[in-house]
């Protein structure tokens, strides 16, 4: 599927298409997209990816564009699915470049994804800026393509961070020791289980219940049941969107009887909150954002006015911010010379949606990494580089 989207003023379009075509080209900067639209992450890029995306194009275009050396360029976004496949996002973003010579890529939805691509838009020289991709050695990753930024967190921060909070939650006799630990058999999960379960026994739990799933688990009512006969005092899931609504669905059917329940991406989605209702309280998952922090509410009004569907907690504003990131290192650069752009990516401190943001080394160090539904809301409990957290809850039962 191919959907090209240009949002400009319809007086600069008119004052356009009576331009030679050379003209109009030079007027417009391509960017290309491959994400899922289809597969077991379109759901997930639906909420995260695509909306954000949509939204930074048309509040460039509405700013006239982006200052290219001092010429106001706006922008236009060709969009390939890649099925949530790899070799279909490789043979996207290989005619992304080759056929459609898009000038820059918004990167892949995904840890698998963005990794699965790398190699082939550093053949090129095109900047990534993985801004969905949770995982480790990315600082290895940057070594061997230096034109990749990876900007979601590391899978280590995220199991240290999430074992940090049981262990305070553990501490002031909220729960007790034993966990029970599932997790997607995908690269996501698979990094942060290697990672999680280490860490939760360095934290003093016991793990007294462990699994893997494949990508497309069916039922998820065996993994509950037998978790539950281990009678965990925690239940921690790194789990993809389907398998998040899935397990929290099977544990409120089961009443899971624990004081701390953690699932992974989609726990920040709105939609979590809307299947799941007054059972969603307390609920503890991958990602945050602090929606009080200065200017969020705004940009969370701005995302539903322009794109009609609302923001997710999380990864929604991460997006946003690696496009902002983007699009004030082109402006630096004063050109489009990819790697002029690279360079101020490496070397600028940017303001974004999320704060003054840098990738010194390629690798941001400023992430949210736990969050809980609190009131309606879904606050960060844990994080790198923000101080702005909120304090856990214990989950008191799921309203059944």
């Amino acid at each position: 599927m191919i959907r090209r989207t240009l949002l400009a003023l319809a007086a600069s379009a008119a004052v356009a298409a009576m331009l030679p075509g050379a003209a109009f080209a030079q007027e417009v900067l391509k960017f290309g997209a491959s994400a899922p639209k289809t597969g077991p992450l379109a759901g997930g890029a639906a909420v995260s990816h695509w909306p954000a995306i949509q939204l930074w194009v048309h509040d460039v275009n509405e700013r006239g564009g982006i200052d290219v050396g001092g010429t106001k360029r706006k922008v236009e976004v060709i969009e390939l699915d890649d099925q949530t496949n790899g070799e279909t996002a490789i043979k996207n973003i290989q005619r992304l470049i080759t056929v459609d010579k898009v000038d820059f890529l918004v990167a892949p939805y995904s840890t698998g994804l963005n990794i699965a691509a790398a190699p082939v838009i550093a053949q090129h020289g095109y900047p990534q800026l993985a801004a969905t991709a949770v995982g480790d050695g990315f600082e290895a990753l940057a070594a061997r393509w230096p034109n990749s930024f990876w900007l979601l967190g590391s899978s280590k921060a995220f199991a240290e961070d999430l074992a940090g909070v049981l262990k305070g939650m553990k501490d002031a006799g909220t729960i007790g020791n034993k966990v029970a630990v599932v997790n997607v058999a995908d690269a996501f999960g698979i990094e942060l289980a290697n990672a999680g379960k280490p860490a939760l026994q360095a934290a003093g739990f016991d793990i007294v219940y462990e699994t893997s799933y494949p990508l497309q688990q069916p039922d998820f009512a065996p993994i509950v049941a037998a978790a539950q006969a281990a009678a965990p005092d925690a239940f921690v899931a790194f789990s993809y969107p389907g398998d998040t609504f899935g397990l929290s669905a099977q544990a409120k059917i089961a009443d899971l009887k624990v004081k701390a329940f953690y699932v992974g991406v989609a726990t920040a989605f709105p939609a979590y909150l809307k299947a799941n209702g007054a059972a969603a309280e307390g609920v503890l998952g991958a990602g945050a954002i602090n929606p009080e922090a200065p200017g969020m509410a705004e940009w969370r009004e701005r995302h539903v006015k322009v794109t009609g569907s609302e923001p997710d907690y999380w990864a929604s504003a991460m997006t946003y911010a690696s496009l902002e990131m983007l699009e004030q290192a082109i402006t630096a650069a004063g050109s489009t010379d990819k790697a002029a752009v690279i360079d101020k990516l490496k070397t600028t401190t940017f303001k974004t949606v999320m704060g003054d943001m840098s990738l010194a080394g390629n690798v941001n160090q400023k992430f949210w990494t736990v969050g809980q539904w609190q009131g309606g809301k879904y606050y960060g409990v844990a994080a790198d580089g923000f101080d702005d957290v909120k304090a856990p809850i214990a989950k008191e039962g799921w309203g059944n």
